[in-house]
């Protein structure tokens, strides 16, 4: 197709620009240039075989795989914990956002370090209780979910979910745990590992001693295992620590007290008598309270004498004020006698007369005790009352 085309020239209201790149040195404002436009099918094959290959390389790469679903399963159970683990996330090309453990249905928390950690530990279950498990998968591909996975914590007298890992030990003492661990049911593994629920030893040394401490793993004596073997159920193992005090044998041999303690066992053995000292030292004491109780009984008994000799005082007090209220009662009789008699036949008095009216003294009159009450002149404030 030939189009004719006038350079700088505005045609029906539109004006038609091109680059000067386009066209020949020698064109200017004016000139007519004619422009052929053609086809090219070849240019149009190769892009689109570009194109092609572009998309496949991006198939390839980001859309041949995806995200894998997490697979659960159980490791180990025991009465009060269970072991989990999968196998390695894969991710394919997506980016990973999170992987939470749930638990009968409820989320129990987000996995730590999901590419690297492959187990977990959940602790403190119920003894004899069922539980259910999955886990859920979080990347920018998408979510996905695990399987459930049901486990059933261990009855007491369940000692299979025992996994003992050993440390230093004799080599008897290695052959009969090793005979007891088969004969109750448990296993024992080889390093220390997430299910290994008791480290065994003898001596507190050695690397698997060590990391045995960093993961918190009860490290207790072999007769733990025998313990629990003549028990027929699992013990706890505060009483057989390495490093607990041994005040006695482990446990007692006779027959329906197994597991018992050396300190249960004295406990049960009959009391020794005190030591001498202990006897001599407590009459002594007996002695010293008896002497508190006669002090405080005399103590009590001078206080009774006292109110006795009080009550005894007052009564005193009170004869003598009626002894002496009755003096003058009789004072004053016979001295109104005495006025009458002299009414009747009074002598001249005399001076000793007057002086004795004037001083107002009377004969004192002997009260029932035998002293002398004070006469008419005494007043009731030298009275004792």
């Amino acid at each position: 197709m030939l189009v004719s085309l006038t350079v700088g020239k505005v045609d029906a209201g539109v004006t038609i620009e091109f680059p000067s790149i386009l066209l020949p040195p020698d064109i200017a404002s004016g000139s007519i240039v004619d422009i052929n436009v053609a086809r090219n099918k070849d240019s149009e094959s190769a892009a689109e075989r570009s194109f092609r290959e572009l998309q496949d390389s991006i198939l390839s790469s980001f859309g041949a795989a995806e995200p894998a679903t997490p697979v659960l399963r159980c490791r180990n159970a025991t009465q009060t914990s269970v072991v989990l683990e999968w196998d390695p996330i894969q991710l394919a090309t997506a980016d990973l956002l999170s992987l939470a453990l749930y638990r009968n249905g409820q989320k129990a928390g987000n996995i730590p370090k999901p590419l690297a950690m492959h187990t977990t530990k959940i602790s403190g279950l119920a003894v004899d209780t069922e539980y259910s498990f999955h886990l859920v998968l979080r990347t920018t591909a998408g979510t996905s979910a695990s399987q459930r996975v049901t486990v059933r914590t261990h009855k007491m007298t369940d000692l299979s979910g025992i996994t003992i890992t050993t440390g230093l030990l004799p080599a008897p003492v290695r052959e009969g745990l090793a005979a007891a661990v088969e004969r109750i049911g448990a296993k024992i593994v080889d390093g220390v590992r997430i299910d290994t629920t008791h480290f065994v030893t003898t001596e507190g040394r050695g690397l698997l001693w060590e990391k045995a401490n960093e993961l918190n793993i009860p490290i207790v004596r072999p007769e733990w295992v025998e313990a629990c073997e003549r028990n027929g159920r699992i013990l706890g193992v505060t009483k057989f620590y390495l490093d607990a005090v041994r005040v006695g044998p482990p446990f007692d041999e006779r027959p329906g007290t197994a597991g018992t303690t050396g300190t249960a066992a004295q406990a049960a053995s009959p009391p020794q008598p005190s030591p001498p000292q202990n006897e001599a030292a407590r009459p002594e004491t007996t002695a010293g309270q008896k002497e508190e109780g006669d002090d405080g009984e005399e103590s009590d008994s001078a206080s009774e004498d006292d109110e006795e000799a009080g009550q005894e005082g007052g009564k005193e007090d009170r004869e003598e004020q009626k002894a002496r209220t009755g003096g003058q009662d009789e004072q004053k009789m016979l001295a109104d006698e005495r006025d009458e008699k002299q009414l009747v036949s009074r002598p001249k008095p005399t001076v000793e007369d007057e002086a004795e009216e004037d001083t107002g003294s009377k004969p004192a009159v002997e009260d029932g005790k035998g002293s002398k009450s004070p006469g008419d002149g005494s007043s009731f404030q030298d009275v004792a009352l």
